[in-house]
């Protein structure tokens, strides 16, 4: 071999070297950006008193430091309270009608049940009601209708206004419908849609945002999705942000130090007893302790620090449980 071929060929592995020492850095740069974007907790879960029921497909709100706990499998026109500090629960007064995969938020001091199904036995149908309840009177009255009849959506409140995300709609489609519920004026207005039509999925507000985070497509958990978009109220639009670690649906949601935490959920091999927040502010996720019944179809709601998850099933499909099981970050 002569000293011409020895010299290109010592070049050559030179070249080859420097590209897999630049593929090496490239490959740990993106493993640090992935262990960035999604670490590892802890936390602590304890139990508390159960519900007086089982229950499944659960609407759950805190209102003036107390949850509740309404619609649902079961006895879908109930409505129970629970008072965090005495750990106790008491039922107050029935909804006007039973309801299931319907949704409940607060505002300045009452409860609104958001749309959902109705007739169980008879068929899916969903509801475009909005039902308003007063903790002072124990009493409901009836507010203007959605101008989306649907189930399965989620619900996020945003200077003082209800905005209605998502569902299933009359057809048994997805429908992408972001409607927004003004108590004060008791009206209805339209805004830009929801980019990823979807339905049982979860909404969770920081500041002036909301996001609409995993879910199915067509109410097929096996077409469960990861997708998390952002609604800004500010300039009116969605975006897209780093997606739900696990694919899920039939989750719940609630806010606590500015992060979302994500829970529960259902798929065909089962239900899921994951519980992963988002930082809006870093725009990443973080896996924290499970939930020591995994189940779907439940509610959360933060209250003083913690987080109360609530009802929901064991197995996926139509499986009620009583759990109240409390996270601490």
């Amino acid at each position: 071999m002569g000293l011409r071929s020895i010299r290109a060929r010592a070049t050559a592995l030179s070249m080859g070297h420097r590209r897999l020492i630049s593929l090496l850095c490239g490959l740990l740069v993106i493993g640090l950006l992935v262990t960035a974007s999604y670490s590892q907790r802890t936390g602590r879960w304890t139990r508390a008193a159960p519900m007086p029921e089982e229950r499944t497909e659960v609407a759950v709100a805190e209102l003036a430091g107390k949850v509740y706990v309404v619609g649902g499998f079961g006895r879908g026109q109930a409505l129970l309270e629970y008072d965090p500090v005495s750990d106790r629960w008491r039922e107050r007064a029935s909804l006007p009608r039973a309801l299931h995969h319907t949704t409940a938020a607060a505002v300045s001091g009452r409860l609104y049940v958001v749309g959902g199904y109705a007739d169980l036995h008879n068929g899916w149908n969903p509801v475009d009601t909005v039902f308003e309840y007063d903790p002072t009177t124990d009493q409901w009255r009836q507010r203007a209708n959605m101008p989306t009849a649907r189930g399965a959506l989620a619900v996020g409140v945003i200077d003082a206004k209800i905005h209605a995300v998502g569902g299933v709609g009359g057809n048994r489609r997805n429908t992408g419908a972001h409607e927004v519920y003004d108590p004060a004026t008791d009206r209805w207005t339209r805004l830009p849609p929801l980019p990823t039509p979807r339905d049982h999925l979860a909404a969770g507000v920081v500041g002036r945002r909301l996001y609409a985070i995993g879910g199915r497509l067509d109410g097929s958990y096996a077409r469960n999705l990861q997708i998390n978009e952002e609604y800004d109220a500010g300039t009116d639009r969605w975006r897209e942000r780093a997606p739900l670690p696990t694919a899920r649906s039939g989750i719940a949601a609630a806010v606590l130090d500015g992060k979302i935490f994500v829970g529960g959920g259902e798929a065909p091999a089962g239900t899921f007893n994951h519980v992963e927040a988002y930082d809006p502010l870093t725009d990443s996720w973080t896996a924290w302790a499970p939930m020591p019944t995994a189940r779907h179809g439940l509610g959360a709601a933060a209250v003083g620090g913690r987080i109360f998850v609530i009802s929901g099933g064991p197995r996926p499909g139509g499986t009620y449980s009583a759990v109240n099981e409390v996270f601490t970050p």
